[in-house]
This record gives C-alpha cells, sequence and structure tokens, in this order.
C-alpha cells in the first residue's frame, strides 16, 4: 500500500496529526518527528514511527518518493486500509 506523508522535523515529539488534503485533493498523513532532517535522521524516525504504530517491521517500509522533501511517498508491503484506519482514522475526503 502507498500512501503520502508530510513531514514536520524538528516537531518536539513523533507523532500523527491526522489526514488533510492537498491542493490537488488528494489526502496525506500529517507527521512530525522530534529528529533533524540531517542526514536522513528526520527519515528515519519517520520510518520508525510507522514501524512502531503500524506493527509492521522496517524493512517492509519504505520511502519511494520525496526523500528530501516534506511532502513523502510511503510504501508499506502487506499494509491493509483497515490497519491503515486503524491506526490514523480514515482517510479524508
Amino acid at each position: 500500500m502507498r500512501f503520502a506523508v508530510r513531514v514536520t522535523p524538528k516537531g518536539g515529539r513523533d507523532g500523527a496529526d491526522g489526514w488533510a488534503i492537498d491542493p490537488t485533493g488528494r489526502p496525506y498523513l500529517k507527521l512530525r518527528v522530534s529528529a533533524a532532517p540531517s542526514e536522513g535522521a528526520a527519515n528515519a524516525a519517520v520510518i520508525g514511527f510507522l514501524s512502531k504504530v503500524l506493527k509492521h517491521p522496517k524493512s517492509r517500509i519504505a520511502i519511494v518518493s520525496g526523500e528530501t522533501a516534506r511532502l513523502k511517498m510511503i510504501e508499506i508491503a502487506d499494509l491493509t486500509q483497515d490497519e491503515l484506519d486503524q491506526a490514523f482514522g480514515p482517510q479524508t475526503s
């Protein structure tokens, strides 16, 4: 499964702030991580947070686009829509 996230690095804590819609109408999950965006620390924190919350191994989670941007596309192997909804609520439409 693929979904978009918008990451706020140095956000004070690791957490999710729910779903939002971008100007083109696509949903994205708002995440914040305490790590700084240097040397991949924020990306590693995003993967670690998603792994913990979704109970999927880090090896099954990948950032497929946007590694240096705030808006990233995440791919998690074997993740279902129900698991995503249970963890973060249903996507805003």
